[in-house]
């Protein structure tokens, strides 16, 4: 039976356990004098996780591209300095025990918006105070935000060669592993969903066009990024809503992604309707990791309020996903892989400073 504490390996990388640390988006760079470029917060914020004992730690959503970030704070990886400053990172993540992974991201429609904690204000940031206008797949705005601009064949492309090129940075960075994120409503997932998707060319219309753009990424990541190394991809595995995107449909998506040489599918749900009414409770999105994995014969991750370490143990025991990947509960305990184990029996890495605790 498989546990908490087993390494899993993919291709040439063996993780030490399944407990993973999911992306969470910091807003905490400089927009001004150094954007995009991570610093001491994002150092001690994901060495604390690799302290603590995760298997993995996945970065903040790097932006592939200025127009990519979510906020005008946001951490990117779309220059060789920032790429620079992202090794110190790795560097230290290494030191623990842990490997280290980048979510490459571009918000689309979501982009150019306040951080959450702003006082400024909420919604669209105008370009007189920092902000720049968002592309999508169609002039579909996301609720009050500001309309998109549709993006052309060559706006496409320069898409696709954006995370490629953010892919190569990584490798020189020395992560580990790269996710590419179609999730949370964000720009490949806008491609995904019909909501968000009204195209009638090539990138639009039934399934394989809007999961084309998806594909093309995925197949651009990986003609550059080592073949030892795996590539993961975030996936929304439902938007909520009638009329959104379903789980069959993302079910047949991550076949798809497997075929493309996509190692495993980190598996949430949501963020593309702001009316969709999701049923939040403990372990919600775990059924939606198992259907992946089990409807497309790939290795999954299961997210989504899993605090509990019996409850992890039961997700990675029962088969219903290969790794768990904790987020708010890590906030609150960083040390939570140690206590994990301490709780079930297992082992997880331990530096020497803190074996007296």
């Amino acid at each position: 039976m498989t546990t908490l504490f087993d390494p899993l390996q993919l291709r040439d990388v063996e993780i030490p356990n399944r407990i993973w640390v999911s992306p969470m988006c910091q807003y905490s760079c400089d927009p001004v004098g150094a954007p995009g470029l991570v610093h001491d917060w994002h150092l001690v914020h994901l060495g604390s996780f690799a302290l603590g004992g995760a298997g993995l730690v996945l970065t903040e959503a790097a932006a592939v591209s200025p127009e990519g970030r979510i906020s005008p704070e946001d951490a990117g990886i779309w220059t060789d300095e920032q790429a620079r400053a992202w090794a110190r990172v790795v560097a230290f993540l290494h030191a623990q025990g842990s490997r280290a992974g980048v979510q490459l991201a571009h918000a689309g429609r979501k982009a150019s918006t306040y951080r959450p904690f702003e006082a400024a204000g909420t919604g669209s940031v105008p370009a007189a105070e920092g902000g720049w206008e968002t592309v999508g797949p169609s002039a579909e705005a996301f609720g009050r935000y500001a309309e998109p601009r549709a993006l052309d064949a060559e706006g496409l492309r320069r898409v696709v060669e954006d995370f490629a090129a953010a892919a190569r940075r990584a490798d020189e960075a020395g992560f580990d592993v790269v996710e590419v994120h179609a999730a949370h409503g964000y720009l490949l997932h806008q491609f995904l969903s019909p909501l968000s998707n009204r195209r009638e060319d090539s990138h639009g219309g039934d399934l394989a066009g809007r999961a084309r753009l998806l594909l093309e990424v995925v197949d651009a990541v990986r003609a550059v990024w080592p073949q030892g190394k795996p590539v993961v991809v975030r996936v929304s595995a439902t938007d909520w809503t009638d009329g959104g995107l379903q789980l069959d449909e993302v079910v047949t998506v991550s076949g798809w992604l497997r075929e493309h040489g996509v190692d495993l599918v980190d598996v949430s749900t949501g963020g593309n309707s702001p009316a969709a009414s999701i049923p939040v409770a403990p372990g919600y999105q775990v059924p939606h990791a198992e259907a992946v994995r089990r409807g497309a014969g790939v290795a999954t991750g299961a997210v989504g309020m899993i605090t509990d370490p019996a409850q992890a143990a039961q997700v990675v025991a029962q088969g219903q996903a290969d790794v768990v990947l904790l987020a708010r509960e890590l906030l609150r305990d960083p040390r939570w892989p140690q206590r994990a184990a301490r709780e079930l029996g297992g082992q997880v890495a331990r530096p020497p400073q803190y074996a007296r605790a």
